[in-house]
């Protein structure tokens, strides 16, 4: 018994020591990481202190939510409607919002001071949870100079050693000398001519990378704000922020050249530091609205898989092939300039993933670079590549929304999805009548998968439209008023109502109260759309219009939306009228070379067919872009494709005068 006593506490002995390190050493993590972090209450959710209450001007943010637009005014003689701005229009209040926190999307006219500097870190904030690296500072230089703040990018993410950041400050006081330039420059060189407002950054902006020189960045301060004048004060820096790849930066900010990691072809790519002066206001679209002739035209964009790479070329016969997002971008905007549609819809893939969209935040400052360049409004879904690597969809549904003339909207966030929203197009004339219906759905991405070894995740099925979001469709559904149909435009409304619509009348018998006619938009196609298409009454032929060349990119599963969401929302809820289903065409992108048409039980499902150099394709099948041009106020909806060769492709109506009977009928 003695031996037994004397063995057990020798082992006791031999354990004691390694189990004291484990459970010290977990201690200590656990202070850093968690007991370590401040406790959310009144002092954090407000940030009371020197910055917290002073009034900063600002000019709009797309990022912070909006408040609901205003019933349109009464236009003056000559207006359009559309051109009236209303006060739902408004930007959000940000007179508190803290300056110690990093946010690019926020426009604002408080400049950077005369501190600014670059700090490595061994552990990411990001990863840690909290941020260990912030520079060195006391009480009177942050009520002087404002605290730091960390842009949260970091310089390194493909090549360093260890995380880098740059770290400034940002003042509101009046007194504070401002910077107004940057330079960055490699070890032994100054700025020309060199003066003592030039001041210089001691850590090389590429710490950390191997087999690199050193490049310094280099600031300039200039006058403080109560020395400036109104042009002066445009010039401030009053952003920063970080670009990878060559694409364009952020709007409104400049690159500063050169890289501070230049690009190796398919290794790494570019890496710049870029800033924003000023006040930059981003430009909204104005509301969606029917020409006075009664046109609308919309252009779909689907698959455009984008890289924070220049991109790679797939499945083309084009040679030599190179960058292909810019030959898509180019290609697009030939398109753009060609067709000249009133909306662009982006039907979900913008981004490549399968790792390389890793910083969807580059790879949205380019995507939609063409249609911002026009000044037309665009709207967008998800795909199921959209958020495989990188921020999520609701992050990117917020970097949407802070682009020039996006109409994109977040949608309930009580159901699957990001992205389920309805826009309302309206007549040209002072009446502002609800003419068209567009839905967009979120279909999803992956419902299945499993991960690999390394912790890589492969996915199996795709996801699909769930119940609620069915239920969501129903309920906005019923929420849409009747119309007198077909609608004719109010040109007498100096007569008084006695008087009203009487140019063009149209017999009563072929008039109806019913719902606008609906497109729906999403990405991954129903089931149904590789079902056996209707039969066109005057010929017998199928209502099939154009190819298919490979099989079903559907779900395996469904909850139903054909049937118990397209064909339940009717026209009219009349019991004696017909069985018209509300929405006319469903448009799908996800399968880059199938882009037929199919009628199933009175509902187009359509595909738009691949439009990028990006994306797979076929060699000899042209990229193309699906439009669909709406006439007569929203009665007759006609749609072709236009290819990379400038070829009209399949012509059809689809909906109104010309267009195949209804099974009813």
């Amino acid at each position: 018994m003695a031996l037994s006593c004397s063995r057990f506490f020798r082992f006791l002995r031999s354990i004691a020591e390694p189990a004291l390190a484990i459970v010290g050493f977990s201690c200590l993590l656990t202070f850093i990481f968690i007991l370590y972090q401040p406790t959310p209450g009144p002092g954090i959710s407000q940030k009371v202190g020197w910055q917290s209450w002073d009034s900063v001007s600002s000019v709009g943010n797309g990022s912070l939510p909006s408040t609901s637009p205003a019933e349109p005014q009464e236009p003056p003689s000559g207006t359009d409607w559309w051109n009236i701005s209303n006060s739902g229009d408004e930007p959000s209040d940000t007179s508190s919002y803290p300056l110690d926190y990093w946010a690019p999307f926020l426009q604002h006219d408080t400049g950077l001071v005369s501190e600014i500097t670059i700090e490595r870190c061994m552990f990411s904030p990001e990863i840690a949870g909290v941020d260990l690296c912030t520079p060195k500072t006391t009480v009177e230089q942050d009520a002087v100079k404002g605290k730091w703040v960390r842009v949260e990018r970091d310089l390194n993410m493909q090549t360093g050693i260890w995380s880098l950041n740059i770290y400034y400050r940002r003042t509101r006081r009046l007194d504070v000398p401002l910077i107004t330039e940057f330079q960055l420059l490699p070890s032994g060189e100054e700025p020309s001519p060199r003066t003592d407002s030039w001041f210089k950054v001691k850590r090389s902006i590429r710490d950390g990378v191997m087999r690199t020189k050193p490049l310094y960045l280099w600031y300039k301060i200039g006058k403080a704000m109560n020395e400036m004048s109104v042009e002066e004060k445009q010039q401030i820096v009053t952003e920063v922020d970080v670009l990878f790849g060559e694409g364009r930066p952020w709007y409104g900010f400049e690159k500063l050249e050169p890289a501070i990691t230049p690009e190796k072809w398919g290794i790494i790519e570019s890496v710049y530091m870029t800033y924003r002066r000023g006040v930059k206001p981003v430009p909204h679209a104005p509301p969606l609205h029917f020409s006075q002739d009664g046109k609308f035209k919309i252009l779909q964009v689907a698959d455009l898989h984008f890289s924070v790479s220049r991109g790679q070329c797939r499945d083309t016969d084009i040679s030599p092939c190179e960058a292909s997002d810019n030959l898509t971008s180019t290609l697009l905007g030939h398109v753009l300039d060609a067709r000249k549609p009133d909306m662009v819809v982006f039907t979900g893939d913008q981004l490549n993933g399968q790792g390389t969209s890793w910083d969807p935040k580059s790879v949205l400052a380019k995507f939609a670079a063409e249609v911002i360049d026009r000044e037309i409004p665009w709207a967008a879904v998800f795909g199921n590549h959209d958020d495989e690597i990188g921020a999520v969809r609701a992050e990117q549904l917020k970097m949407m929304q802070a682009l020039p003339y996006s109409v994109v909207e977040r949608g309930p966030k009580d159901i699957h999805g990001v992205g389920n929203y309805v826009l309302k197009v309206k007549s040209g004339d002072s009446s502002a009548t609800h003419l068209l219906t567009l839905y967009f759905i979120d279909s999803g991405a992956y419902s299945e998968g499993y991960l690999d070894w390394f912790g890589f995740f492969f996915p199996t099925e795709y996801d699909w439209i769930h119940q609620d979001q069915i239920d969501w469709f129903l309920g906005e559904s019923a929420l849409i008023y009747p119309i007198e149909r077909p609608y004719t435009p109010q040109t007498t409304s100096d007569l008084g109502d006695i008087w009203r619509r009487q140019s063009d009348q149209v017999p009563p018998s072929t008039r109806k109260l019913a719902k606008p006619n609906a497109l729906m938009f999403f990405h991954i196609p129903l089931q149904e759309s590789y079902n056996t298409p209707d039969t066109d009454q005057r010929t017998g032929l199928p209502l099939d219009v154009g190819v298919s060349l490979e099989g079903s990119g559907a779900a395996k599963k469904s909850d139903g939306m054909f049937e118990k969401g397209l064909l339940a929302a009717l026209e009219t809820d009349h019991r004696a009228g017909p069985a018209i289903p509300e929405v006319k065409v469903v448009a799908n992108g996800h399968c880059h070379v199938t882009e037929d048409c199919k009628r199933i039980q009175d509902v187009w499902l359509c595909f738009g067919g691949g439009g990028s150099y990006s994306g797979y394709g076929r060699v000899g099948f042209d990229r193309r872009f699906r439009v669909y041009e709406i006439s007569d106020y929203g009665e007759t909806i006609r749609t072709y494709k236009r290819t990379e060769h400038d070829e009209i492709l399949n012509d059809y109506i689809l909906a109104g005068d010309g267009a195949a009977p209804y099974n009813w009928q």
